[in-house]
């Protein structure tokens, strides 16, 4: 019975020796054995002044249906939908991309109906941001500071498409608004979808603890580089349980270089329905797989038709990146934008074939004009397609009793230059408007006619 005792007796020693000289006030050994004791410490000090918080404040518009029994007492006057307004704040977290033009991303949902958006540095310093634009259905919003910062620090991005499951994971942010807060994982799985049926889905997901707040800051490897953007969790209460999903740092940059190049996401569109591969639908093709998307249609005159796809086919690949659901290839193409020129792997009655594709375009993508300009308030506004005849920004609609519709814009207008500058669209649009205080000169092509509308 003196053996186990006697055991614990040296166990203690040995810590004891190890704590003995911690108690005396002396600093944590560097080294054991002569080895350096590994830390993240040099790359987060590196990296983690590109992390930002981002504060939001807005107001909220709900309708409430009123009861028909309700209004029945008080006459066919009362209105029918009851409109409440409620001011909210938000937090959540941010990544600068590019340092001198003071370039921010972070998730859509973060700043979604924000009035003011103030971002906050690590060392303190405070800037208010505007919105340059978003993608809601990917949940990308790129920002961008108003006044010139110096000293900014940017973080450099990764191929995310060269991640594997196991890597190792840091995800730094915001969460709860407690400050910047760094937690380490690896990474889970890759190319995870079905939060949302209506988003664009192709998630990294990690067992890093993301929580409430960490929304839009950095996911990244150990060299530092980014290779996520932090923006969901799946737990009860929206508390982290090891499960955490960011978008791919790739998927992101093509979204921002859009909106930088354009004004906008033109979203990429490749004209085929489909679905996943079963195991009953792999074994009645005769594939020995169940990876990849599966085409059940391919849309007439569209990108993949004019490829030559065909029903049947399954898509295995995208520019020699292996592609595993059909909710992966959804997301890739909307995001490589319009106009990208790909090239397809693809399964057909066994035999593997090859597809170049230039995507098409989604007609759905519009941008609000009023944030542009306050006196374009009201206008819906598009990059022109070639069938308008002209290069430019056009209106798609103008709402009746807006500024817009009071300062004489039409639907149908093509803005093609301001203030003797020359705009073929709308990423060129809004860094001229930027640029600009004061009075617009817009110089409009109405279809044979050419017209001139000042805009305070």
């Amino acid at each position: 019975m003196k053996k186990p005792l006697l055991a614990l007796s040296v166990v203690a020693l040995s810590l004891g020796s190890i704590i003995a000289p911690l108690h005396a006030g002396a600093a944590l050994p560097v080294q054991v054995e002569g080895n350096e004791l590994p830390s993240l410490a040099p790359m987060l000090e590196r990296v983690s002044p590109a992390v930002v918080s981002i504060a939001v404040e807005g107001t909220q518009v709900s309708t409430q249906r009123i009861p028909e029994s309700f209004r029945f007492f008080f006459g066919d006057e009362f209105p029918a939908d009851q409109v409440q307004e409620r001011p909210f704040r938000g937090l959540g977290s941010g990544v600068i991309i590019d340092a001198d033009k003071g370039h921010i991303v972070t998730n859509y949902h973060v700043i979604n109906g924000a009035d003011t958006i103030k971002v906050q540095l690590t060392d303190g310093r405070e800037y208010d941001a505007e919105l340059v634009g978003g993608d809601k259905m990917s949940d990308v919003a790129l920002l961008k500071l108003e006044k010139k910062a110096k000293g900014l620090t940017e973080i450099k991005l990764a191929d995310s498409d060269k991640l594997r499951v196991g890597d190792f994971t840091v995800a730094i942010g915001n969460p709860f608004g407690l400050g910047q807060t760094v937690t380490s994982g690896i990474v889970s799985a890759l190319g995870r979808s079905g939060l949302n049926l209506e988003n664009l889905e192709n998630f990294i997901q990690t067992d890093a603890a993301i929580n409430s707040g960490n929304s839009g800051g950095a996911l990244v490897n150990l060299n530092g580089e980014l290779i996520g953007i932090n923006t969901a969790i799946l737990g009860p209460n929206g508390g982290n349980v090891g499960i955490g999903f960011a978008i791919p740092s790739n998927m992101m940059r093509n979204l921002t270089d859009q909106i930088i190049e354009f004004g906008e996401v033109k979203r990429g569109m490749l004209g085929v329905q489909g679905g996943e591969i079963t195991s009953e639908l792999a074994e009645a093709l005769g594939y020995e797989s169940s990876r990849g998307a599966f085409v059940n249609q391919v849309m007439p005159d569209s990108a993949a038709d004019e490829a030559g796809l065909q029903a049947g086919d399954i898509i295995v690949s995208i520019d020699g990146k292996r592609i595993d659901t059909f909710s992966e290839l959804r997301a890739k193409v909307a995001t490589l934008g319009a106009g990208k020129e790909i090239k397809l792997g693809v399964i057909r009655d066994g035999d593997k074939k090859e597809f170049d594709v230039t995507l098409g375009e989604s007609q759905l993508q519009q941008t609000k004009a009023e944030q542009l300009h306050p006196g374009l308030t009201g206008a819906a506004l598009s990059n022109t397609k070639d069938s308008d005849g002209y290069k430019g920004v056009k209106v798609t609609s103008v709402a009746e009793g807006s500024p817009a519709a009071s300062y004489q814009i039409e639907q149908g207008d093509i803005i093609v230059g301001v203030n003797r500058q020359v705009v073929t669209n709308l990423g060129e649009f809004r860094d001229v408007l930027e640029k600009q205080d004061g009075v617009l000169a817009l110089n409009v092509q109405r279809g044979d006619r050419k017209v001139v509308i000042v805009v305070r």
